[in-house]
């Protein structure tokens, strides 16, 4: 169990997605054990999630309690194999070495970061679920816990993904240099010729796709968050696994803050 824990610190230190490595399309992880590691903290924050059902009506839902700890991992599982086919044709276009295996291992650990980011910020969700009833404030502030993580690991991603297409673009850039030098007269005269042969897009253009990817990736967790709720538990609605399908995420969202700024 400890090498378990030692591979997670390194793959948030950044040790596992090391430069050199990514570039030679490398990616050491083990999809086994940071797919359990994506599942066992998803789970921890989903607990969390589900605490507000237990403390905040009554009778106490623990049925909700367990339904969080089991559908918040689904939630980032179901959004990682909707959007991995357009990661990895994004990858291959800009003409990144990470083949299909790999490209797979480099997603599940922005997952990974992204749910032990998620975990290590339950304690401060726990904490608030304790302390208010407000359900409309346990919403919001789920929403923003949320949003911190997945921006951490949307982040960890787009970080290897730019550093990627940085190695790629200097091997379509082969430079020579003839420099001449007249020791007599002490003056050295250089003269460079740089060959710019990009076959693919320009580093600008890389960063944009990834953004667009990113994009991407948010509004589908979203509407899967959205899909598989309710997380938290009205108290006013009896338990059930899901809800039917209306509205969308961004209007209950903002329908939730308003009542939260309501006098």
């Amino acid at each position: 169990m400890r090498s378990w824990f030692r591979d997670l610190d390194e793959l948030l230190r950044g040790r596992r997605t090391l430069p050199e490595d990514l570039a030679a399309g490398r990616i050491h992880l083990s999809l086994g054990r940071f797919g359990i590691w994506a599942i066992l903290l998803g789970g921890c924050y989903g607990m969390f999630m589900g605490l507000f059902a237990v403390t905040g009506r009554d009778p106490a839902a623990y049925e909700q309690l367990m339904a969080s700890t089991v559908k918040l991992p689904g939630l980032f599982l179901i959004t990682l194999l909707v959007t991995f086919p357009s990661l990895y044709v994004f990858n291959a276009l800009l003409g990144s070495r990470l083949r299909f295996l790999e490209t797979l291992k480099l997603l599940i650990g922005a997952v990974v970061v992204n749910v032990t980011v998620a975990a290590s910020l339950g304690p401060i969700l726990g904490f608030f679920t304790l302390s208010t009833t407000s359900y409309a404030f346990m919403i919001v502030l789920n929403v923003a816990l949320l949003a911190i993580s997945g921006a951490v690991g949307l982040g960890f991603l787009l970080h290897a993904l730019k550093r990627m297409s940085a190695a790629a673009a200097m091997q379509r850039m082969p430079v020579t240099q003839v420099v001449s030098s007249d020791d007599a007269e002490g003056t050295v005269e250089g003269s460079g010729h740089r060959e710019l042969a990009q076959a693919g897009p320009s580093m600008s253009e890389s960063k944009s796709i990834f953004r667009i990817w990113v994009i991407i990736y948010g509004l589908v967790g979203a509407q899967t968050g959205w899909l598989l709720r309710p997380f938290i538990g009205s108290p006013d609605l009896p338990f059930s696994w899901f809800r039917p399908r209306e509205g969308n995420f961004f209007q209950s969202v903002w329908t939730h803050f308003q009542a939260l700024l309501a006098p």
